[in-house]
């Protein structure tokens, strides 16, 4: 019995050791160079200039050429979204693109915020900074970057733009916001050179956000953005004031989780898991083995050999909005795998959907997007970022739709000091593009909460 007990007593001292050792661990890197060739004598070049989306004759003559020598596929019968996209409905979605969608009309809207680009370790990196309009006397306007994913773009964030830099409730914050695009994603210059992670991006946008004035900011990101936000953690916690996200699958799994997983559908409460967690993990084999598998198959292409399949989707239109507006369906419910239209227009307008697809389009960019999930897995499972905690501040809205449910006590064995767990009403993978309302709120209930106890 005493041997026993003296077992546990060095094992909970080596894991309490090594919890409060993860909390001082920095992430380390280095300046990179990701433009073309060798680095120019000199330095960087620091200047911001202003940046219009555009569009011409020459580029909508090509778009609708390349759609009209298409070569349509029928569908297998009563096959709905279960093959991928269905043919019958991709035909609809293509007639109106070609025949009723006003780019111009979508050019004028992006153009609603100010854009701006600057070199940063050899690529242009394009970015918004909107500022509020109008903030009260005696407060100031708060910084966050928010970074998307893939296969997003900047875009997902314009119906939650204005309801952080021009909220309408009296008490809540003002926010200064930068959304940058991924290098290689967008209007955002692609890598030139092996090895841009994620790591990598937060580096840069460390930069940016220095460039930009900020001393300190919050960051806010899902998807990829969740990765790139949360190493911005990692690499300068005193910088990173709160770090707000809507996705966060365990980097590192571990005891506790493997624990919660066989015993956690028995015995509920001793894990800490409600009934949505239980609803949505178990059974385990269909929730987090086959449900991955299902949605997974995109991620192993472009892990492995993103430059084959992305050089087809480089050339066709149809191509490219079939495989990425795909995930707008399956990845916002599960169900909607079992609709002839795959409730594409349930949640979004097509114009919405369509304006993402032309970003990628028009900046050519389908290839270097898909190059992320090779830089990122190629390097193995085991980067320095995957077996470190993050001590920042930290909020996690729980979308009920989302791709991989993570339960409260699997978000904080990584984010050590997490303020707050939101189930959400609604919404699925594209929360801050489906539910910009409830992103909204739950970013302004985090931050204040963050606020208030720094003024403590």
């Amino acid at each position: 019995m005493f041997t026993e007990l003296l077992v546990c007593l060095l094992i909970g001292g080596l894991i309490c050791f090594l919890v409060q050792r993860s909390r001082k661990q920095v992430l380390k890197t280095e300046d990179g160079w990701w433009g073309p060739g060798a680095p120019p004598d000199g330095g960087e070049d620091v200047t911001i200039y202003p940046f219009k989306v555009s569009t011409s004759d020459k580029e909508l003559e090509d778009l609708y050429t390349r759609i009209d020598q298409t070569r349509p596929v029928p569908s297998l019968e009563d096959s709905q979204f279960n093959y991928g996209f269905n043919s019958q409905y991709l035909q609809k979605v293509v007639s109106y693109w070609r025949h009723d969608f006003d780019w111009r009309g979508q050019v004028d809207k992006l153009n609603q915020y100010s854009h701006f680009k600057t070199n940063i370790e050899g690529v242009n990196i394009h970015y918004l900074h909107v500022k509020p309009k109008k903030v009260p006397v005696g407060s100031a306007a708060i910084p966050l970057i928010m970074v998307h994913g893939w296969p997003g773009s900047f875009y997902e964030f314009y119906g939650l733009i204005p309801l952080l830099t021009e909220p309408t409730e009296p008490h809540d914050l003002v926010f200064e916001v930068v959304c940058p695009s991924i290098p290689g994603y967008g209007f955002s210059e692609a890598p030139h050179k092996k090895g841009f992670d994620s790591v990598c991006a937060a580096h840069i946008f460390h930069k940016l956000m220095q460039r930009l004035g900020f001393q300190q900011f919050y960051a806010h990101g899902g998807d990829w953005g969740w990765l790139v936000t949360t190493n911005m953690a990692q690499l300068q916690p005193k910088t990173v004031r709160g770090l707000h996200v809507n996705f966060a699958p365990p980097s590192k799994p571990g005891l506790p989780m493997a624990l919660s997983i066989m015993l956690g559908n028995r015995f509920p409460k001793l894990f800490g898991f409600t009934d949505m967690d239980v609803q949505r993990l178990y059974p385990c084999m269909d929730k987090l083995v086959v449900e991955s598998i299902k949605e997974s198959g995109y991620m192993h292409i472009q892990a492995t050999k993103p430059d084959t399949v992305g050089r087809g989707l480089n050339d066709s239109p149809v191509g490219l909005a079939a495989y990425i507006l795909e995930k707008f369906s399956t990845w916002t419910r599960r169900d909607f795998r079992n609709l002839e239209d795959g409730g594409l227009t349930r949640k979004f307008s097509l114009d919405d959907l369509l304006t993402n697809v032309m970003i990628y389009w028009t900046s050519g960019c389908i290839v270097s997007s898909m190059r992320f999930y090779k830089e990122n897995f190629g390097k193995g499972l085991n980067a320095p970022h995957s077996k470190m905690t993050v001590c920042v501040p930290t909020g996690f809205a729980c979308f009920p739709n989302e791709l991989m449910h993570t339960p409260k006590l699997w978000v904080k064995q990584k984010y050590r000091n997490l303020v707050t767990y939101t189930p959400m009403a609604r919404g699925g993978h594209f929360a801050a593009m489906e539910e910009p309302q409830l992103m909204a709120e739950d970013i302004q209930k985090f931050i204040k909460l963050v606020e208030k106890k720094k003024q403590q």
